[in-house]
């Protein structure tokens, strides 16, 4: 007789989650696909006092850039060091072999910047969060 199985709520997946579900995933994801050669991009805004004022996080893999966060204080904001971060990175992108790049925004953050940088929606959830979409956007590099 087959043993049953349990399902338990965890609050914080911790390493041996990880290396099952994570690795797990990701191993099956390079049979179907091959290898991603998945690697992290960073560009980081440094005020004089090298104390961090935003930045761009993303990754690239399988020729294409996505961009996880992008972030400048709001005291920063209009003088161009989103375009700056967003240009550094979509050029190392570039470099690094990607064609495509996508990303998330939700409407009360910078769905308009995006779009004068070329980006168009291609998805959108209504009143996610309540009273707000969020969009999906694409461009290629």
């Amino acid at each position: 007789m087959d043993e049953e199985y349990t399902i338990i709520s965890v609050d914080k997946p911790d390493e041996p989650v990880w290396d099952v579900v994570g690795w797990g995933i990701h191993n099956y994801n390079e049979q179907q696909a091959g290898d991603a050669q998945h690697k992290q991009l960073c560009f980081v805004l440094r005020a004089p006092d090298q104390k961090i004022a935003g930045g761009l996080i993303g990754s690239t893999y399988w020729n294409w850039f996505y961009i996880d966060l992008l972030f400048v204080k709001e005291e920063l904001r209009g003088r161009g060091y989103g375009h700056r971060l967003l240009e550094s990175a979509e050029a190392e992108a570039r470099k690094r072999g990607a064609t495509n790049v996508y990303l998330d925004t939700f409407s009360f953050q910078a769905p308009d910047f995006y779009k004068q940088h070329g980006y168009q929606i291609f998805g959108e959830l209504k009143d996610f969060p309540p009273g707000h979409q969020r969009y999906f956007f694409t461009k290629s590099l």
